[in-house]
């Protein structure tokens, strides 16, 4: 049985939760050496920028290809494999003697993240039944957030001694994450097609469904929707212009930027403690009509004259929203297609790799030609085109039960 009963979690969905936090605590700690080390080759900002977005770049193009060999090879095989490949490059990038070394170090281990992405949130939406898929996807979620929150603060102190040190520690996380999944994520579990019993639910299949099948579904293309969403602001437009909005136009320094981030992190941690849960208790629908409506808000705030008060509660809700985003759109994949379909699976990640390429570009564009307040208006766009996808869902998209 791939799961014990309707009131826990498979433990898989337990063992990629652990394996997301040690990943993203080694991600958090080799984040704020990239650029000093980077520095440390004689380059200007625009390599420097080149040295960061070259790993999401390679992880956007390959995610197709990962999802390829998750449908040929089995979730297991390829995680591990992915986890291996970026261990291996960000040790060498930590030895690298020369930047355009440094950069195809950085691009090979983005490939390895689009394997490892991949593969676990295919495997699993796979495992999860269908009254806890939300719940799946908020755990294994939370995991990446207190990863994420843990990890920059150690960075920093280590890229101070040494800017080569965080990236040899993120390579022992990886190989430390890569064991662990080997070892407790069960052969007979990730190399199977499907043997759940949701599979044999109302509207699902055994046999993955095809992309082209899922592109048909007006499910999955708003999952898309809303993922892309997630990606531009979460993980592009949040990080990349936030700082400088709060240095620049409010005229405060980076360390408020640092707290309205906190902010918005806790809250996302805070909240997924409970909407996984209400995506499956109240419906895939209403959830996501709360998260991209809360998502919307936020980023408006901003277009108004800007006050510090509003930047603080607009990340604040912002966080409380990506709690939604960041396991609805995920279960709404599993809901199209829950047995192994890999290509589906990497397509839904594309969509956030490329709202990430894609955001803090037109953004930080906006921001020079017209304002700040004009980038916030067009992210805030992207976010009401994610909530006007949703209400368009059917009333009885998704589980609804009690669990």
């Amino acid at each position: 049985m791939l799961w014990r009963g309707q009131g826990e979690l498979p433990r898989e969905v337990g063992i990629l939760a652990v394996v997301a936090f040690v990943v993203a605590l080694g991600f958090g700690i080799v984040a704020p050496a990239i650029p000093l080390f980077a520095r440390s080759f004689g380059v200007g900002t625009t390599a420097v920028g080149l040295a960061i977005s070259a790993f999401a770049f390679f992880r956007f193009v390959s995610a197709f290809g990962g999802g390829s060999l998750v449908e040929r090879f089995g979730e297991r095989t390829v995680l591990s494999a992915g986890l291996v490949i970026v261990a291996v490059t960000t040790g060498l990038a930590g030895l690298a003697a020369s930047f355009p070394l440094f950069l195809a170090l950085r691009a090979a281990g983005g490939v390895g993240s689009a394997m490892f992405t991949v593969a676990a949130l295919s495997l699993l939406l796979r495992v999860a039944p269908p009254s806890h898929r939300g719940r799946a996807a908020a755990t294994w979620q939370g995991g990446f957030i207190l990863g994420g929150i843990a990890g920059p603060a150690a960075g920093g102190l280590l890229a101070e001694l040494s800017p080569r040190l965080p990236f040899f520690l993120y390579a022992g996380f990886l190989l430390l994450a890569g064991s662990v999944a080997m070892v407790l994520l069960r052969p007979s579990v990730t190399t199977q097609r499907s043997t759940a019993p949701a599979a044999t639910g109302p509207g699902l299949a055994a046999d993955p469904v095809g992309l082209r099948t899922a592109l048909r579904s007006r499910v999955y293309l708003t999952a898309l929707v809303a993922n892309l969403g997630v990606g531009w602001v979460l993980f592009g437009v949040r990080n990349s212009l936030v700082p400088l909005y709060v240095t620049e136009e409010l005229g405060r320094t980076v360390a408020w930027a640092g707290a309205g981030l906190l902010a918005g992190s806790v809250a996302q941690a805070l909240g997924l403690l409970r909407s996984g849960r209400l995506a499956d208790t109240w419906g895939r629908r209403p959830a996501l009509v709360l998260g991209a409506a809360l998502a919307t808000t936020s980023m408006a705030a901003l277009v108004l004259p800007p006050l510090l008060w509003v930047f603080l509660l607009s990340m604040a809700l912002f966080g409380l929203a990506a709690s939604f985003l960041a396991s609805v759109p995920a279960a709404l994949v599993a809901d199209v297609s829950p047995a192994r379909g890999g290509r589906v699976v990497a397509v839904f990640q594309m969509s956030a790799d490329l709202g990430a390429i894609v955001g803090p570009l037109v953004a930080g564009w906006l921001t020079d030609v017209v304002s700040y307040q004009a980038a916030f208006a067009v992210t805030t766009a992207v976010l009401a085109a994610g909530l006007g996808a949703a209400l368009t869902l059917p009333r009885t998209s998704g589980a609804a039960v009690r669990g």
